[in-house]
């Protein structure tokens, strides 16, 4: 039997739309009918067998209601999704059709051609809705049956949050069965005890009572007005129990009042990050972009992505997005031109390949395009890749670095901020070497109100600078490409282990939006030769990150201690270059700035004639590829680098 009943769900559902519609139509004029015979019969106390011209009494039914209901398009909507819009919107339909039912049953008394009492206009609509409503509810609950064998889950949910978008939320998951609705938890005392929509509602100190008894093993946070420090409050409760925690969006993403599903997602990188997030000054951010050309480089990685997004947003002139990733690029670009057009921002959006290791290259953009101000975020930046390729890493991140800066001194920029990195400081890595040393590029040139360009010494280049020259150091950035949150999420899907390379390993976060606004602040903050920190609170220990992440999810860790356990975090050593903690600053002197939780050092450099002489060196020793000989000058240059050379770069010289 149950076999019949889907399959006949199952043909229903092939049906085509217009066969749909012209089956619903034809109930609700059949419904029509049997109101009118209904309301004359209750009205009458009798049963009713229309005569003469009280058939075209029943025909007003379908006459008027069709058509208002095709305008109010009660016929577009999918009955196995039918709302309390839905329900609203028959509502109003009828309500217009009971308006047009007594005008025309009153017409009809005034032409006599028919007596009928008046009562009939009011009593035959109120039962019509009453049928309507009901055929669209059991078509729903029918219909929805089809897939809800399949679709529902052992899934218990808590909602957390009482307020229109937990209600909403609520309404959303009722018609796709995904979850078992046990409650709503909500802070304010005065709702709690009571219900919503038969749903109870408790007190946050019942949680831990209500997991347990009921097996509770998701709880959505629906509480998107809430303050970060309550949020985080709230996740420190919830971390010790046995349950899935997931989120909906802030108040900015649910604007439109509408909560669906989809909008159901895993908790934010805030929520990982535990503080926090560090708010902009509005005015530094459009001080060096409004109304100007801005070009960033590594237009299409996360960092640079997020400037180009929060650039935009202060209405710049012109934007250059510069990357050597074709497809990198494309997508910026085309998200840009969305972001645009939805904000009706006039910015003119100007897409181009080309490397950073090309001088040429990047010369003839900043004089085509004369950039104001130039964001360099073009780098290599992953630990174990540029140990594994010094040459490349170097002739990237530093020689890079080198030409983008020549080609904004030679074009008059007016600004040039060098995105770094924390791993700059007493650098343990071939990747924070090169960034330290573009850090001692920038700081050398910002001491230099006249540049002599010594790469052709037969023909020596002299230039005057103008530019002012910012570098901006940050931590680890969450949620960028290759960062560990991502890779800790990828794990948790497939079941683990988590992977960490030490337990005492420790790092500053930051998220991507706080990253890209602190290098739009440092910019319109520089004198010449700035760098700037970010006050990032205290670091966290990557093993603490995971084993939140994991309780966060409703699992357990599995050790010796718990061999049931659901995920294990594997400890696989330190990667080469890997150092357990990372600085922000090789001094102890951070100067405060206009901005409260942005630190400004200034500190020891080589000035510019002996930097170059160094750096061609370098140069020299890149094309034999001689690795030994490259850490050397590496180390010349930084001399508080500890660099060692592993067994990737020994084959790196093969």
């Amino acid at each position: 039997m149950m076999r019949a009943f889907l399959s006949n769900q199952h043909a229903i559902l092939q049906w085509s739309r217009s066969t749909k519609r012209l089956v619903v139509v034809t109930l609700d004029v059949i419904l029509g009918l049997f109101a009118m015979w209904l309301a004359f019969t209750l009205r009458l106390d009798r049963p009713h067998w229309p005569t003469g011209a009280q058939w075209a009494v029943y025909a007003l039914g379908p006459v008027l209601s069709v058509p208002i209901f095709v305008r109010f398009g009660l016929y577009r909507a999918i009955f196995r999704y039918t709302g309390m819009a839905a329900l609203t919107a028959t509502a109003q339909a009828v309500g217009i059709y009971t308006l047009w039912l007594i005008v025309l049953l009153q017409w009809l008394q005034w032409m006599q051609w028919e007596v009928i009492p008046r009562s009939i206009g009011i009593l035959q609509p109120l039962i019509f809705l009453l049928l309507v409503g009901a055929s669209r509810s059991v078509a729903r609950y029918w219909l929805a049956g089809l897939d809800g064998g399949a679709r529902r889950t052992d899934a218990r949910l808590l909602i957390y949050g009482a307020g229109n978008a937990g209600v909403q939320t609520a309404a959303a998951l009722g018609s796709t069965r995904t979850y078992t609705l046990l409650g709503f938890v909500d802070d304010d005392a005065a709702k709690t005890g009571r219900s919503i929509n038969g749903v109870p509602v408790y007190g946050p100190q019942d949680i831990p009572g209500i997991v347990h008894r009921e097996n509770v093993t998701d709880i959505l946070l629906a509480i998107p007005s809430v303050s970060r420090e309550r949020r985080n409050e709230i996740l420190q409760t919830l971390q010790t129990l046995p349950v899935h925690v997931r989120t909906l969006p802030g108040l900015s993403d649910l604007a439109s009042g509408r909560v669906t599903v989809q909008d159901i997602r895993e908790l934010d990188i805030e929520d990982l990050l535990g503080r926090e997030p560090i708010p902009p000054h509005p005015e530094l951010l459009a001080r060096n972009l409004t109304d100007k050309t801005v070009l960033v480089t590594g237009a299409g990685g996360s960092i640079g992505g997020e400037l180009c997004r929060q650039i935009v947003a202060e209405r710049p002139l012109r934007l250059v997005l510069v990357d050597h990733n074709e497809f990198g690029l494309y997508t910026i670009h085309a998200e840009l031109q969305t972001l645009c057009s939805q904000c009706s921002l006039d910015v003119e959006l100007v897409p181009l390949l080309g490397s950073v290791g090309h001088y040429a290259r990047m010369l003839a953009i900043c004089t085509q395009y004369r950039p104001a101000t130039v964001y360099h975020a073009a780098a290599y930046k992953h630990v174990p890749l540029v140990e594994s390729n010094p040459a490349e890493g170097i002739l990237n991140n530093v020689f890079g670095t080198l030409n983008m800066a020549r080609a904004a001194v030679t074009t008059s920029v007016a600004h040039f901020v060098l995105v770094s990195t924390d791993k700059a400081v007493r650098p343990t890595n071939v990747m924070g070497a090169t960034k330290r040393i573009a850090e001692l590029i920038l700081q050398a040139l910002a001491a230099s109100p006249v540049v002599q360009w010594n790469e052709d010494t037969s023909s020596p280049n002299t230039t005057a600078n103008n530019t002012l020259f910012a570098m901006v150091r940050f931590g680890n950035v969450l949620g960028s490409s290759g960062s560990v949150v991502p890779l800790f999420r990828k794990q948790l899907v497939h079941g683990g282990p988590l992977t960490v390379t030490h337990p005492e390993v420790t790092r500053y976060f930051m998220t991507i939006p706080e990253a890209a606004q602190l290098v739009l602040q440092a910019g319109a903050m520089a004198y010449g030769g700035d760098v700037f920190v970010l006050d990032m609170g205290e670091p966290i220990k990557i093993i603490d990150l995971a084993l939140r992440m994991v309780a966060l999810s409703g699992l357990t860790v599995r050790n010796a201690t718990h061999p049931d356990g659901d995920i294990e975090i594997a400890i696989t050593g330190l990667r080469p270059g890997e150092k357990l903690y990372e600085e922000l600053l090789t001094g102890d002197n951070p100067q405060t700035t206009a901005h409260p939780r942005i630190m400004q050092a200034r500190e020891k450099f080589i000035q510019w004639d002996g930097l170059t002489l160094a750096l061609a060196d370098l140069k020299t020793v890149l094309l034999s590829n001689d690795v030994p000989q490259i850490l050397r000058l590496l180390g010349q240059l930084v001399p508080d680098a500890s660099l060692r050379l592993s067994q990737t770069q020994t084959a790196a010289t093969i």
